[in-house]
């Protein structure tokens, strides 16, 4: 039998799962995003016309609401990663938590394996609901087809890779507050801004190199193919991956120098 989790890192991982569940806002977050999916993916798929196979996206104007909930849950599992991380720092709880594993490497490994399987399943959650939405309200609509899929494997990956950059943010920044800033206000309002400026000066191929950017293409598999802010989704996914790579790898470094 293979062990999907070495065994000197099972007791880390069930440390961090039981912190995830025993968490409030866990749960207020989860029931947040799977609302909003609910509300999101039955309005749109109410209010959508006719599937129109010129129009955008290319899943058709029904499946608007998956998008938007995609992107909610997205962007919560940035900001839970990033609470998290900086949390533990906050109220020294990582110095309890070193005295039971003193490997730093395990340590990390396991708060990143665990935010970033807590964020894929709200993600899978996510689609599952709004799916059912779909069916129910937008059946002649919209088809399941190839597109459909790769939206949905988009979703699941680009929910993760936040999740990583998330704490690997935390962990850099120490501080909940900072911390969940910095991905609000970057995802929100600095990004955007780089689009618009880069456009501005006739650069607009450099913002597909910026996660956001990443993001949506990735998420936005086969549509608005024509904007020059948006990369093709494969290489959009080799974007988005290195920028969780290299803030993950940044935020473990941090915890393995960091005096507890």
């Amino acid at each position: 039998m293979i062990d999907v989790v070495p065994a000197e890192l099972i007791p880390p991982v069930l440390s961090e799962y039981r912190k995830i569940l025993t968490l409030r806002h866990t749960r207020v977050l989860a029931a947040t995003v799977i609302a909003t999916a609910i509300v999101a993916a039955s309005v749109t798929a109410i209010l959508a016309g006719p599937l129109d196979p010129e129009g955008e996206p290319v899943t058709g104007t029904a499946t608007i609401g998956l998008y938007l909930a995609l992107f909610a849950v997205i962007v919560a599992a940035a900001g839970f990663g990033a609470a998290g991380a900086a949390g533990e720092h906050q109220h020294n709880t990582l110095v309890i938590t070193a005295l039971f594993t003193v490997d730093r490497d395990r340590l990390a490994g396991s708060k990143y394996l665990v935010t970033a399987a807590a964020a894929f399943v709200a993600a899978l959650a996510v689609e599952i609901v709004a799916g059912v939405c779909l069916l129910l309200f937008g059946r002649d609509k919209f088809e399941i087809t190839a597109a459909l899929f790769a939206v949905l494997g988009g979703g699941l990956l680009a929910a993760v890779c936040w999740a990583v950059i998330g704490t690997g943010i935390g962990l850099l920044l120490r501080s909940p507050a900072l911390a969940v800033g910095a991905v609000l206000v970057w995802v929100l309002l600095a990004e955007p801004l780089l689009w618009v400026v880069t456009a501005g000066i006739g650069l607009p191929g450099v913002a597909t190199l910026l996660p956001g950017s990443a993001t949506l293409s990735t998420v936005l598999a086969g549509s608005f193919a024509d904007s020059d802010l948006l990369a093709p989704a494969p290489a959009a996914i080799v974007v988005l991956l290195l920028w969780s790579i290299g803030v993950g790898a940044a935020g473990w470094w941090s915890l393995r120098r960091a005096e507890l």
